[in-house]
């Protein structure tokens, strides 16, 4: 595994959840699927960084590790960095 395609990996984990979960995407496309999902388990989902973000980097990880143990711990370090890269970037205000 080149080590450029962990990071290629990480970033595009971090803009497909963000594109889903927080963005409403190119026509509203993003919107209109949010709100097709409704409040069942999809749309839950597409509510939640965290949850999504595991979803998003299972592809990546099963494309990136060469055994079955690289695959699953590439899985949650994938989510792992993008949850970082999503807290890095996110505008939060610190309640007191």
């Amino acid at each position: 595994m080149h080590f450029y395609y962990l990071i290629l990996a990480m970033l595009a984990a971090w803009r497909i959840t963000h594109l889903f979960q927080a963005e409403d995407g190119p026509f509203d496309i993003i919107f209109l699927l949010r709100k097709k999902a409704g409040a069942g388990f999809f749309g839950n989902l597409l509510d939640c960084f965290y949850c999504l973000s595991i979803w998003v980097a299972l592809p990546f990880a099963i494309w990136l590790g060469i055994s079955w143990q690289e695959k699953l711990l590439l899985w949650p370090a994938i989510s792992g960095a993008a949850i970082l890269l999503e807290k890095l970037t996110s505008k939060q205000t610190i309640d007191h």
